[in-house]
């Protein structure tokens, strides 16, 4: 179980991003984040992974307690925790099977990192790229890929670490619609496979209809509306896509 306390953060230059919220994620939901850009969901899912320490409340992780209580349990949060971007960040000039290694660092120290990985942990990455269909593509340079075959090596690089909680800040938004389909397929059916905990921001309302357990509006930093896909209503879809003030931060 994933919980945000009261969670808010605002930034330096004083721009709101998130006002106190509070959350609570059981294991294995497929939670989709929705709203429109400078909602927040991109601060929300940084403050879940610890890349931002919010201005107030906390963020608790089942059998870990709060992730902010040191640097060890920030750490060992981190390692739990696999990380979907919306623009890849892999190594072009890599292969597909050493991009996805990078997954694995985490589970060794850094002297032994500095080294060839042991088999076992091939073996891991491969399997990744075999659940995401692109096993044949192991050999080949990641700039030599589509964005969604792209994608879905990232996917791949988180699923290779065993996480135990998968966040996804827009992984589908630079995608056209079949590939993003397909892209959200595969993080699905391996959370479902794994019992992994995942928190998606989208932007496309049909794929939240098709994939989420439960879905969260945002608006301004606030939430607009949380429940089943089913209480998902037009009416509530006016009121997460309003235009947004412009001291909103960018989502």
């Amino acid at each position: 179980m994933l919980q945000l306390q009261n969670v808010a953060m605002t930034y330096p230059n004083g721009v709101a991003a998130v006002m106190s919220t509070s959350i609570t994620v059981p294991r294995g939901q497929f939670l989709v984040l929705l709203g429109p850009s400078g909602a927040g969901k991109s601060t929300l899912l940084r403050c879940l992974n610890g890349l931002v320490k919010p201005t107030q409340g906390d963020v608790v992780v089942e059998g870990l307690g709060s992730i902010f209580q040191s640097g060890r349990a920030l750490r060992e949060h981190r390692r739990r925790t696999g990380m979907i971007f919306q623009q890849h960040h892999l190594i072009g000039r890599l292969s597909a099977l050493q991009n996805v290694l990078l997954g694995r660092i985490a589970a060794h120290g850094t002297l032994r990192s500095m080294f060839p990985l042991p088999r076992a942990d091939r073996l891991i990455a491969l399997r990744s790229l075999e659940r995401v269909g692109l096993l044949d593509r192991a050999l080949d340079r990641a700039d030599e890929l589509s964005g969604g075959q792209q994608q879905r090596i990232g996917i791949a690089r988180a699923m290779a670490q065993r996480p135990q909680i998968v966040l996804a800040d827009e992984p589908v938004a630079s995608l056209d619609p079949a590939a993003g389909e397909k892209v959200l397929a595969d993080l699905h059916r391996i959370c479902r496979e794994d019992g992994i905990t995942a928190i998606v921001s989208l932007h496309q309302v049909d794929l939240a209809r098709r994939f989420a357990d439960r879905v969260i509006g945002l608006v301004q930093g606030r939430i607009a509306f949380e429940g089943a896909v089913s209480q998902l209503g037009q009416t509530t879809l006016d009121q997460i896509y309003t235009p947004n003030p412009p001291h909103m931060a960018a989502a």
